[in-house]
């Protein structure tokens, strides 16, 4: 069995991860940790991530203290824990799945650079459904991409802290290399005023509303036709299930960065 830590216990992720690891035989929970100064920190696991039971496991504020005692490590917190949690997997060699979103270029390039000491995998979105339209995308803006005007539109619950969603800019990062280009170079955040579509760009608008899950909708628009290729999620049982497979395939695996397209052999 796997031993695993969840860091972030209370999200709506790590609740989800925490009931599923708990149910599947592949694991063994050891500890979950919070941010300090919580006031469900020393409660029991169960309790915190509120599955119906306990489970005789600790939940603590310092990783540190926990690390060793685990294979593989599923962060899905903040910014600010997950790149601590990033810090002490490399000190201590410890595989680590992160789903957390909101990182800069800089702080990404950091989770690359693990891959040189640690097994890990890092994904916007663990969702597999999710990373099978990553690679429709792909092939798409291979065929396409060049000839149609692209447009994102995403949705999320009125709690979502980033915008556009990490899910989001990684599928335009997808678009944009299968074109030869960065991004950066290409995406437009929101329209207002005069003046035709600029040639070449990725269009990308936000909604928040609501107790929205996660929905994606990519448009290739040509003239007398448009495709669109969405994704809609109901729950994020998905994407708590995707986590800890993640988890099972990283714990397997020698240093180096992976994607959930490798979980998936896509």
């Amino acid at each position: 069995m796997i031993k695993i830590i969840i860091v972030g216990p209370k999200g709506k992720m790590g609740r989800l991860i925490t009931q599923i690891a708990a149910e599947d035989e592949r694991f063994t929970l050891v500890a979950g940790v919070g941010p300090k100064g919580r006031d469900y920190i020393g409660q029991d696991l169960g309790q915190v991530a509120m599955i119906g039971n306990e489970l005789g496991v600790e939940v603590v504020d310092d990783l540190a203290r926990v690390i060793e005692s685990c294979e593989v490590i599923i962060d899905f917190s903040s910014k600010e824990m997950g790149l601590e949690t990033l810090r002490l997997a490399k000190k201590y060699k410890k595989a680590l799945v992160c789903g957390t979103t909101g990182f800069s270029p800089k702080e990404k390039e950091a989770f690359h650079q693990a891959g040189e000491v640690i097994p890990i995998l890092y994904a916007a979105n663990t969702s597999k459904l999710v990373n099978v339209m990553n690679r429709l995308l792909q092939l798409t803006a291979a065929a396409i991409g060049d000839e149609t005007d692209i447009e994102i539109v995403e949705m999320h619950d009125r709690w979502k802290k980033d915008a556009p969603s990490g899910t989001a800019k990684e599928m335009g990062e997808l678009i944009a290399h299968e074109l030869g280009e960065e991004l950066s170079e290409l995406a437009i955040y929101g329209r207002e005023g005069a003046g035709e579509r600029k040639k070449g760009s990725i269009g990308y608008h936000s909604v928040r509303m609501g107790d929205t899950p996660s929905s994606h909708t990519v448009f290739f628009g040509g003239f007398g036709e448009r495709l669109e290729i969405s994704h809609h999620s109901t729950d994020w049982r998905g994407f708590a299930k995707g986590a800890c497979d993640c988890a099972v395939f990283l714990a397997n695996q020698k240093k180096g960065y992976y994607t959930v397209a490798d979980v998936l052999k896509l």
